[in-house]
């Protein structure tokens, strides 16, 4: 699963930090660090981190996502 952060965007909220520490770190109070690509286990938390930013600042590639997340399908 690849992510990318608009870093003009983020405003520092830090809930994708709270919400998926193993991906997202604050870098001081406004700074965002992450990982570009997590692994398959971490995508519920991302995809939380990501529905919770107030700004709507990541994006998740899904490229790499089930069929059935993509699609709706069960």
């Amino acid at each position: 699963m690849r992510i990318a952060v608009d870093l003009n965007r983020c405003q520092g909220y830090a809930q994708c930090a709270f919400l998926a520490p193993e991906v997202f770190a604050m870098h001081g109070e406004e700074s965002l660090l992450y990982s570009p690509e997590a692994g398959e286990e971490q995508r519920e938390k991302v995809m939380q981190a990501a529905a919770a930013c107030p700004v709507q600042a990541i994006l998740v590639d899904a490229v790499d996502a089930p069929a059935e997340a993509v699609s709706g399908a069960r």
